[in-house]
């Protein structure tokens, strides 16, 4: 009498071809100097606030300013993103971002400071919602992971390389050195992608409805609303926690810029590693068990963290390690799981709306934890930070319950998405 037969084994994921990589690496370079621009300000607190005879509030306006104009003209964006070739518009966007970058490091002024934030974070905003829209377009299902999980790593490569270079930057030649700095990585980056990124219009070639009727029917949809409260919990409880960890370790502990350049060193070590091993997992294991697995890790050492007293500097970097490779890990399988709510002939709106909704709850997250937190006049002691990590809990335990919400969109049609054709020849053209 024969066995019965056992369940198939999972089939391996195709590998990423050479041409694919290429493009990823383009795309990872533009995504670094977006996180680095975007994170840089926060440990510059101190500096800026100094110089600028600026208080915390005027602080907290400066870094919801980017999140809160990004989100915004992601919003905007959405209405007519999906008319235009992705790769035109990338590459617009990121022009934009390299010049407001540079005047951030030539403001003058907190006035002139405030508005360069504001227009890095409309152009970095809307770049960030071009990439994943390529990585949505362009890669297939399966491939997503890997994808998606080698561009979020840019996070992790800006902690280990971008912040500790940008602080020393700053000790050395004044706040504005970073952005100066960047702006000019920024120019060099936008030439490489100038003459390696393909074109991606299979997106244009479905009939469209009216730009209002077509943005209605992407905030219509079931899924895609879930979706959009996930996102916004998500980022929440990270980000509550994530404005306010370095004043307040620099506080508790009296530590220099430099000991917090060896506190994002180590996490941003440990989080790049983490982060393409996740990215490979996301192409074998089911997403969302993954994501709620790494989602818990990352609720656990976030109440860690904001619960430290006054701790040597390798206890802290082992706490902000674990929370950071928790806290990234778990996008990977999120941002896979979201590209797949969206047929192609949307994404790019729903991106950009999605992208808004998670800009929002980055610029509120950092409201949030001032109001809880107390700092003393002395800028020695700061109380509140324990409140700030059970709101940021959950948060991370709300969007634990709605990532069950994320559904895959229907496999597309002819007349609803690109065939696989058309992404083998886009990607086929950056190796040429």
């Amino acid at each position: 009498m024969s066995e019965p037969a056992g369940p198939p084994p999972r089939l391996r994921p195709p590998p990423i071809t050479r041409g694919e990589w290429a493009l990823i690496l383009v795309l990872v370079a533009i995504h670094f100097t977006h996180m680095v621009d975007f994170v840089i300000i926060m440990p510059l607190g101190k500096p800026l606030m100094d110089e600028l005879r600026i208080g915390p509030p005027e602080f907290g306006l400066i870094v919801s300013a980017y999140a809160v104009a990004a989100g915004v003209a992601g919003l905007l964006a959405s209405l007519v993103m999906d008319r235009f070739d992705r790769r035109s518009v990338l590459l617009a966007m990121y022009a934009g971002f390299g010049l407001s970058t540079l005047y951030c490091g030539l403001a003058p002024t907190y006035g002139h400071l405030l508005a360069a934030r504001t227009l890095a974070g409309v152009f970095g905003g809307l770049a960030a919602v071009s990439i994943m829209a390529v990585i949505g377009d362009v890669f297939p299902p399966e491939k997503r992971g890997r994808a998606t999980g080698a561009i979020t790593s840019s996070f992790a490569v800006a902690s280990i390389v971008g912040l500790p270079v940008g602080l020393l930057l700053a000790d050395r030649y004044g706040r504005g050195a970073p952005f100066v700095a960047l702006a000019v990585m920024s120019a060099g980056v936008w030439a490489v992608a100038a003459v390696r990124l393909p074109p991606v219009r299979g997106h244009l070639a479905h009939a469209r409805r009216p730009a209002v009727a077509e943005f209605a029917a992407v905030v219509r949809h079931p899924t895609h609303r879930w979706t959009f409260l996930f996102s916004f919990f998500l980022i929440l409880g990270t980000f509550t926690i994530g404005s306010f960890v370095a004043p307040y370790f620099t506080a508790v502990n009296g530590w220099t810029g430099e000991d917090l350049a060896t506190v994002y060193l180590c996490a941003g070590v440990c989080t790049l590693v983490g982060m393409n091993v996740v990215g490979q997992l996301a192409d074998r294991a089911p997403r969302l068990a993954l994501f709620r697995v790494l989602g818990v890790g990352a609720l656990v050492t976030g109440l860690v963290v904001t619960n430290l007293p006054p701790t040597p500097l390798w206890v802290a970097a082992a706490a902000m390690t674990a929370f950071m490779v928790f806290a990234s890990g778990r996008m990977v399988p999120a941002q896979a799981m979201m590209l797949g709510a969206a047929e192609p002939r949307v994404r790019g709106a729903f991106m950009s709306l999605n992208t808004a909704v998670q800009h929002l709850a980055t610029g509120v997250a950092p409201l949030v934890a001032g109001l809880l937190i107390t700092v003393s006049e002395d800028g020695k002691t700061m109380t509140g930070f324990p409140l700030v990590g059970l709101v940021a809990a959950a948060a991370a335990a709300v969007s634990l319950v709605l990532a069950g919400r994320v559904r895959p969109a229907e496999a597309p049609t002819p007349e609803s998405g690109p065939p696989e054709p058309e992404r083998q020849e886009e990607v086929a053209a950056v190796a040429q």
